[in-house]
Order: structure tokens, then C-alpha cells, then sequence
């Protein structure tokens, strides 16, 4: 359906047509992965560190690393850490090299969690398998133009 019919609205322009079809497009998108992720007691924020620590194949994390590679820079990591931990589902311990850092990883009881996630995220994969495989190609391109603007 297209965007001036979901919202019954009309837009100044195109570029701000793109604008609001994304937020809109994505807030679709994210509440139906959010409800996913509900049910497992997580955030996608906590779940963003997960993904990010099982990428690490049981090389331990710091911190910074973790801001480095969140989707969602503004967050206060050191808090998801905590949360993730009370969960018992990541590890933190001294860094043998420097001890005023902390090595965070995530623990088998925080992979089996990724695992029965994953078998979600797959399902909800399928909502989109109505655009093809080419289309995602040039979707995925023109996303990576717009964030790449230099004046931005």
C-alpha cells in the first residue's frame, strides 16, 4: 500500500515522501521484531550486544567495542551490560592486560537464547520474501548511499 494511504497524508516533497516512507517502513518493521523479542524479556538494544558478543565467537568484548558496532550509538552501554548480566546470560570479568577494563562475553545460556531467537527472526524474515532478492540489492545499495552523504 502506498505511504499517502496508510497515513492519509500528502508530503512537500519526494525527499520527504523518502523520509517519512522510511520512519514509517521501520517503525512497522521493528514492532513486529520488537513483540519477538518481548517475549524472551529483551530489548533490542540487549539484543544488539548479544548479537554483537556471539559475532565475537568467545573472544572477549570491551565496551568500547560494543559502542562501536551498536545499530543504536546513544545508548548507554555499561546499563545494557548490567541488565544482561543480572539475566545471566553474558559474562564480565577483569582484563588480564589492563584491569581498570572489563572483558564482557556472552555465556552458552546467552547463545541457546540467540538460537530459539533466531528460529523467530527467521519466520519473521518471511514477511518481506514478497520482495525480491534484486530489489533488496538495490533497497540495501540506496540505504548505504544515504547514510554515506558526506555534509551529514
Amino acid at each position: 500500500m502506498r505511504i499517502e494511504d496508510e497515513i492519509q497524508s500528502s508530503f512537500k516533497s519526494d525527499y520527504h515522501k523518502l523520509v517519512v516512507n522510511l520512519h514509517f517502513t521501520y517503525m512497522r518493521l521493528t514492532e513486529s521484531f520488537q513483540s519477538i523479542l518481548k517475549e524472551h524479556d529483551l530489548t533490542p538494544t540487549q539484543f544488539n550486544v548479544l548479537r554483537i558478543l556471539r559475532g565475537q565467537k568467545q573472544t572477549p568484548a570491551s565496551i568500547g567495542l560494543i559502542k562501536e558496532r551498536m545499530i543504536e550509538r546513544n545508548s548507554d552501554v555499561s546499563r545494557v551490560i548490567d541488565r544482561l548480566l543480572k539475566k545471566d546470560i553474558i559474562e564480565r570479568k577483569e582484563n588480564k592486560l589492563d584491569r581498570r577494563q572489563r572483558d564482557i562475553i556472552i555465556n552458552q545460556k546467552g547463545l541457546d537464547l540467540l538460537e530459539i531467537i533466531d528460529t523467530s527472526e527467521a519466520n519473521f524474515m518471511q514477511s518481506i520474501e514478497h520482495v525480491s532478492e534484486e530489489e533488496i540489492k538495490v533497497m540495501n545499495d540506496l540505504l548505504d548511499k544515504l547514510r554515506s552523504n558526506p555534509e551529514a
